[in-house]
Formats: structure tokens, C-alpha cells, sequence
């Protein structure tokens, strides 16, 4: 649902467009990793990188550094692990649940009963 009142909407500088788009435009990184990073929505960087090709932002020739792509290739790295983690951890903890749950369910009244019924 949506929240009652105004609406608010982000007005962000054209430095900080050009800057996603130049970030977006770096090989090996996507634009949904871009938006991520940056807490927008990739359909507005996808916007803003029409934009750019129109002319309507104004971006200088300036290369982005090989630092930044290669901390964003890194980002992306560990963020796959620590999904991967996550799951793994949810799987364990669900894994101890099912067994705790067994020994409960053959707890040793129900052996004792077992042996008296042979």
C-alpha cells in the first residue's frame, strides 16, 4: 500500500548523473550493480544514460579510475558470497531444526515401549 501523504521525489545533481552513467559505462559491471551501489532505481540510470547519449547531461571526458571498477568487480564478489553464505547458514539452521525434531519424536519412553511390546 502505498504511504498517505505528499509524495517525495529525489532531485539529484547532473555531477552525480554523469558519474553513474560513467560507472555504469565501465566493462565487466552492470547497470543493475551500478544502481544497487548507488540506492536508485535502474530504470533511472537507464534513463539517465539515454540522456547522456542525447546530450542532455553533460559528461566530461574523463576516465573512470581502474580503482573504482576494480573495487565494484570486488563489491560484486563478495556480495555473491555472502548470498551464498546466507543460504548456506539458513539450510544448516534448518537441518538442526529437523534433527532436534527426530531425537524429540524418539525420545527413550517410546524405545522402552517399543521393547515392551516384543
Amino acid at each position: 500500500m502505498a504511504k498517505p501523504g505528499p509524495r517525495t521525489t529525489r532531485r539529484y545533481s547532473d555531477h552525480f548523473k554523469a558519474t553513474a552513467v560513467r560507472l555504469s559505462h565501465v566493462r565487466g559491471v552492470s547497470v543493475q550493480e551500478v544502481a544497487e551501489s548507488l540506492y536508485i532505481h535502474p530504470f533511472m540510470l537507464s534513463r539517465w544514460r539515454k540522456q547522456a547519449r542525447e546530450g542532455l547531461i553533460r559528461m566530461k571526458r574523463v576516465a573512470v579510475d581502474e580503482t573504482v571498477a576494480a573495487e565494484l568487480q570486488e563489491l560484486r564478489k563478495v556480495k555473491k558470497a555472502y548470498e551464498r553464505l546466507k543460504v548456506e547458514h539458513d539450510l544448516l539452521k534448518k537441518a538442526i531444526a529437523f534433527s532436534s525434531a527426530q531425537k524429540t519424536k524418539s525420545s527413550p519412553s517410546s524405545a522402552a515401549s517399543k521393547a515392551r511390546t516384543r
